[in-house]
């Protein structure tokens, strides 16, 4: 019998029916003899990571060829081995635009040198794309004949900014056309406009798309062999790894004994290391995943007890033992709470072990702080549900974007990435950086559109729909109209933040980049019952091999 069956059957609790994990004990049998990497792929992963530096090198930076080369070792996920090199190259790429304005009408590299430059976190301007617009201010109709422009358009008014209106005209413009000349495309085309018009580049996952695009760039006529074999080699052996770092993390989760301990709770170990390595999939932030798998795996867990199994009287010690945040408060909690209780325990005390090593234990008061925040704002949600309270939007917004667990996940990210990270960059991300509010605010709203009908289906706490159609009395479509409008401008936000706060390491803001985009690629409840979008991508991931053969 489960611990939570035997606590009195008579309190009404709010249990949700979660399915059981789709994964099971797969990818424990991912042994350390499956997932080894052997000397001749280490030495051939070598060799031709020196072939496509020469050729990256070798190729003129004012040259179309290398922007498309860019593009490509971007798009392949192996952009990681060539940092240095091509950031010198889009530095020179703009510093020769800004000296000589390129006079350029060709669409496809107007559009593709603008979202490089920008991606570098250069500001280039709109400008460049005055040339494609009539005296109306419409883009010229015979564009429409110019697929790869128009999806390269498509792709470059992702990085807009607020008061960009020529970029969000092209992105009407290109949508508008790409669905309609869909059908009547090649195939090599056809997915292209298709894959992009469900995910744009920026919004999508660093892994997720490199292997779909690994399948996509095959297929494309001019596409480059060298890049070609060098991106499936090391595709299949980050996968290797990230298979090796899920077999020894599914067996510490196994350990915990789940099925008693957390019944309330969903199994979601495998789409919470997912969540892992799309912030960090380098090789050399083996640590910070399984830091960061275990700490999601934690909110996961929690965020079910207070949601979906504790009532407000129980969950009131619960909290105030995450703020006391020690070994002593165990018997102030009910027993059933008591293994939570000491995941969280244990997980900040390894945390503490490995950041005295490092000399950063002063670091682990901020982690904790994090979570204190965090559990007050789940206490406050539930305090809302039990007074029967549907808050204003704003101070909804407020405590909501703690709730999503964002920053404190940001926050734990950069303590264990083994990256020097300044004082003054530290404290700036925790308390002014507007990247980490707006991912929180966009996981926030999306997270309540995915999970709005579902939820409103038991006793649940009022989401952004229901506090604005309460405030505003709107109707249900109306609500969900302004939760996407604020969604839009939060990511003009954060292209704004890239763009502004430049003296900032990129690999400070990437994390929270990266958790709005897994929230972007989630189609309904994927991660409750990982089905569709997410099991596919889990499945090209860590089961497939990079030709699409399976495993087993």
């Amino acid at each position: 019998m489960s611990q939570l069956a035997m606590v009195h059957t008579t309190i009404t609790r709010l249990l949700a029916n979660y399915l059981t994990s789709v994964w099971g004990d797969y990818f424990l049998s991912y042994t350390h003899q499956l997932t080894e990497i052997s000397m001749q792929e280490k030495v051939e992963l070598e060799e031709l990571k020196e072939k496509v530096r020469k050729m990256l090198v070798e190729t003129p930076d004012n040259s179309t060829p290398k922007l498309v080369l860019i593009d490509a070792i971007q798009r392949l996920g192996v952009a990681y081995h060539f940092e240095n090199e091509i950031k010198s190259s889009i530095q020179n790429i703009f510093d020769e635009f800004e000296q000589n304005e390129n006079d350029d009408d060709d669409l496809y590299v107007v559009a593709l040198r603008f979202r490089l430059v920008r991606q570098q976190r250069h500001y280039m301007s709109p400008d460049v794309f005055k040339k494609f617009i009539n005296h109306d201010g419409k883009f010229k109709e015979t564009l429409t004949k110019d697929v790869l422009g128009l999806l390269s358009l498509y792709e470059a008014a992702h990085l807009r900014v607020h008061g960009e209106d020529i970029l969000e005209e092209a992105l009407t413009f290109t949508i508008t056309h790409l669905k309609s000349m869909g059908p009547k495309l090649d195939n090599s085309l056809k997915v292209q406009v298709s894959e992009a018009l469900s995910q744009p580049i920026h919004t999508n996952v660093p892994r997720g798309g490199a292997g779909k695009y690994l399948r996509i760039y095959g297929n494309i006529e001019a596409h480059n062999n060298l890049l070609l074999k060098f991106a499936k080699l090391d595709f299949h052996i980050l996968q290797k790894m990230h298979q090796r770092e899920l077999s020894e993390l599914t067996r510490w989760w196994k350990d915990l004994d789940i099925v008693n301990k957390f019944s309330y709770a969903r199994d979601k170990l495998v789409e919470c290391y997912f969540w892992a390595i799309e912030v960090f999939f380098d090789p050399k932030y083996r640590r910070a995943r399984r830091t960061l798998t275990k700490l999601i795996v934690i909110i996961t867990v929690t965020d079910d007890l207070y949601d979906a199994c504790a009532t407000y009287d129980e969950l009131v010690p619960f909290t105030n033992a995450i703020e006391r945040c020690d070994i002593s408060a165990m018997d102030s909690i009910l027993p059933y709470m008591r293994p939570l209780y000491q995941v969280f325990m244990d997980y900040f005390d390894e945390i503490e072990e490995e950041l005295t090593k490092d000399g950063k234990v002063e670091c682990v008061c901020s982690a904790k702080n994090e979570a204190k925040k965090w559990t007050k704002s789940y206490l406050k949600e539930a305090e809302w549900l039990n007074a029967g309270t549907i808050p204003k939007c704003e101070e909804y917004k407020r405590n909501a974007t703690l709730t999503i667990s964002i920053q404190m996940i940001i926050v734990t990210s950069l303590i264990v990435t083994e990256e020097f990270i300044a004082k003054e960059t530290f404290e700036w991300m925790i308390n002014e950086s507007l990247v980490a509010r707006t991912s929180s605010l966009i996981n926030r709203l999306k997270d309540d559109i995915i999970g709005h009908e579902h939820e409103q289906q038991r006793e649940h706490g009022a989401s952004f729909i229901e506090c604005y159609m309460k405030e505003y009395g709107a109707s249900k479509q109306e609500a969900y109209a302004e939760t996407w409008k604020e969604i839009a401008n939060a990511w003009k936000d954060i292209n704004a933040e890239y763009l502004r706060a430049t003296e900032l390491p990129t690999f400070v803001l990437d994390p929270a980049l990266n958790l709005t985009r897994l929230v972007e690629i989630l189609e309904g409840d994927d991660f409750t019952n990982s089905k569709n979008k997410l099991k596919d991508l889990i499945t090209l991931l860590f089961v497939e091999f990079v030709n699409g053969t399976s495993r087993g």
